[in-house]
């Protein structure tokens, strides 16, 4: 009897002025994505890191060269800032670094109490040569485990991201 209303099978649209939740796919999708991704960037910048990296400097003091090799330079307060580390330790990276001839510390012009922190000359053969080192071992890597078809698939991941970040 499908005139009486009370046999009717209930509508799943939802009544006027109320709302149903609804999840985008593509959302869902691009939440994974982001997700993986920057759990395997993590661990393809920490390979890159292991590649350049000898027992002549530590971890961090190779952070601390990379990032004044990628913003020219900058105080102890700011590395310290960048890093996310106490401007202390900071200032301990750089005073090796110093030992070590990689960067040279100057009074600030403009403020007397501030240094400024720059490359030396070494300080930038050492981070060309951890650059290096990075891309030998990713190359390497995969030359040796990927088909050439999936080198083509990362090569087109790579444009897109490059278009992404423009």
């Amino acid at each position: 009897m499908a005139d009486n209303p009370a046999d009717a099978t209930p509508s799943t649209a939802p009544a006027p002025g109320t709302t149903t939740e609804t999840t985008d796919p593509r959302a869902d999708s691009a939440l994974q994505v982001a997700i993986d991704l920057r759990a395997v960037v993590a661990r393809l910048l920490r390979q890159f890191r292991e590649a350049g990296a000898d027992s002549a400097i530590t971890p961090s003091q190779a952070s601390a060269l990379s990032r004044l090799g990628k913003g020219g330079v900058s105080t102890v307060s700011a590395l310290a800032a960048a890093e996310k580390v106490r401007p202390q330790s900071m200032a301990a990276t750089v005073e090796a670094l110093e030992s070590a001839g990689f960067v040279t510390r100057s009074q600030d012009p403009n403020d007397g109490r501030r240094q400024i922190v720059d490359l030396t000359d070494a300080g930038w053969a050492r981070l060309e040569g951890q650059k290096e080192a990075g891309a030998a071992w990713l190359e390497e890597t995969l030359a040796s485990h990927v088909s050439a078809e999936e080198l083509r698939t990362v090569a087109a991941a790579t444009a897109i991201l490059e278009r992404v970040l423009a």
